[in-house]
């Protein structure tokens, strides 16, 4: 059988940054008759497809049905899956590497790592089972790897750009957003630190914006004591840095506020920590030393990277980890090592690895008194105090998953944390995680419009979630009851009066009512 895809032309133009990691070999493929010959050059092969570049483009052989001749033809006895994983070497070490670690330990099997080579071997017959070839550097060089044929996943520290993404699907590679070709492995955030001593506890976006833009300069304007700001940012060569620069939408190589530059989360939190008068922007996972600032809004409370406002996407300044692959047959390994990072076991590793992992957490709305005061301050003639009571008698006797769903800023597409949840929500459905349960999307809207529209609109969000995670089970929930509710403008997250602070406000809830004697929290993973 032969599958027919779209030869990458475009992106081997366009993308040299990193050389191709296979090299160019003859190959022929013959039915078993030798009636028919297929000549072209080997790209790949899986344990049992075989993937060759020819005159008619890439096309993917089934090998059962075909020879093999040339020096490129695998050894089909002792087959040793080979895979190129590029991208972040921040993920490459800390994350991935503690991930392969106990996808090897759940096999039985020995890793071991020399140079840029991760080998996996069985432990009682010593036999190679797969190597992981690491080029590691940058988010950019990864997807450059991507899309020039030299990579077969990526590590990004960053969402796909509107360039990679197009580019990937001209090129064959499908669409990077969608399905399961973008995974997030773990969760991290982007914080702001400042040293112990400097008496200021939190700031704005607005502030942390104007900061980064060079408009504020001094801690004088934001409440603090009289003196300079000095801004610490993570190299722009990194994925952190590029998500900074998106998240406040200033060119950090021309702001005015002149940051200082580090190339490693562990070298900026030493500077940071060690200078009364710095501000930093980091990773949450290498804030190590320094004070983390809340982020408050003039109309919002105070909200700190916790590992439930991370996952919650209630905290502003999220940025997950993110698996990437071009949309072709993994070997079998690959599969099942996609098929484990979606579980338990590997949530384990997430968190034992210093990151948020993904297993939802669950929480009364008693634990939310911040969240109900806000609401309240802010009820007025649009939403009043009888409509909050509403949402209140219809939550409480229920709890939040920190399973939520946000959308992309100015677009109806769901965010790609919000993508994966909804994978795991609907794998967790499947498995009969939430049999007996019954379970309400709730759909929360911005402040913009009139109110009976923006619950209209509210209630419409929460149905297409909705209709999202039952896609994704095809069509299944087990024994679990769903529904959906809007409640438009009520219990907002943050000010509307900021792109952001809209765009926090736009979200659809699950709230779960635990069946009778239930006493454990809900997890999503095998």
């Amino acid at each position: 059988m032969l599958v027919f895809r779209r030869a990458a032309i475009i992106a081997a133009h366009l993308f040299l940054l990193v050389a191709s990691s296979v090299t160019a070999q003859d190959i022929s493929l013959l039915s078993h008759d030798k009636a028919i010959r297929l000549d072209g050059t080997f790209l790949g092969f899986d344990g049992r497809y075989y993937r060759i570049d020819t005159t008619y483009g890439e096309l993917t052989v089934d090998g059962s049905g075909v020879l093999c001749e040339g020096p490129a033809c695998p050894n089909l006895t002792d087959y040793v899956a080979e895979l190129t994983v590029a991208g972040s070497q921040q993920i490459a070490q800390g994350l991935w590497l503690a991930l392969l670690t106990g996808f090897a330990e759940r096999n039985g099997w020995i890793l071991t790592q020399e140079s840029d080579a991760i080998t996996l071997t069985e432990s009682d017959t010593q036999r190679a089972v797969a190597v992981f070839h690491m080029s590691a550097s940058t988010t950019d060089a990864g997807f450059a790897a991507l899309l020039n044929g030299a990579a077969d996943m990526v590590l990004a520290s960053r969402p796909v750009t509107r360039q990679e993404r197009a580019l990937a699907k001209s090129a064959g590679f499908g669409d990077l957003v969608l399905g399961r070709q973008a995974m997030v492995i773990g969760l991290d955030a982007v914080i702001p630190i400042a040293a112990p001593s400097l008496p200021v506890s939190r700031l704005s976006l607005g502030q942390i914006r104007a900061i980064v833009s060079g408009t504020i300069t001094d801690w004088s304007q934001v409440d603090g004591p009289e003196a300079v700001i000095t801004l610490h940012l993570p190299s722009l060569q990194t994925g952190f840095g590029q998500t900074i620069a998106a998240q406040f939408g200033v060119d950090l190589t021309k702001t005015k506020a002149r940051p200082v530059f580090h190339d490693s989360a562990e070298a900026l939190a030493d500077a940071v920590a060690n200078d009364p008068f710095a501000l930093g922007l980091t990773a949450l996972t290498g804030a190590n030393g320094a004070n983390h600032l809340a982020i408050q809004g003039s109309c919002g409370f105070a909200l700190r990277p916790d590992a439930k406002s991370v996952k919650a996407e209630d905290y502003p300044l999220n940025a997950p980890l993110i698996l990437y692959r071009p949309a072709r047959r993994l070997p079998k390994v690959g599969r099942d090592l996609v098929a484990y990072l979606a579980s338990d076991e590997a949530q384990s590793v997430v968190r034992a690895a210093g990151y948020i992992d993904q297993a939802p957490e669950a929480y009364g709305l008693d634990a939310q008194g911040d969240r109900l005061m806000n609401a309240i301050r802010h009820a007025g003639t649009e939403v009043s105090l009888a409509d909050l009571k509403a949402v209140v008698d219809e939550l409480q006797p229920r709890q939040r998953l920190t399973t939520s769903f946000r959308f992309e800023a100015g677009s109806s597409q769901l965010d790609a944390q919000s993508r994966s949840n909804v994978e795991l929500l609907a794998a967790a459905l499947l498995r009969g995680d939430y049999d007996g349960q019954n379970l309400l999307f709730v759909g929360f809207s911005d402040g913009q419009g009139a109110a009976g529209a923006n619950k209209a609109l509210s209630q419409e969000r929460a149905a297409v979630v909705l209709e999202a995670v039952l896609a994704a089970a095809e069509g299944g929930a087990g024994q679990a009851t769903l529904g959906t509710v809007g409640y438009g403008e009520a219990m907002p997250m943050a000010c509307d009066d900021s792109d952001w602070g809209r765009d926090a406000n736009r979200r659809v809830e699950v709230w779960v009512k635990p069946a009778i004697g239930l006493t454990d929290t809900p997890r999503i993973g095998n």
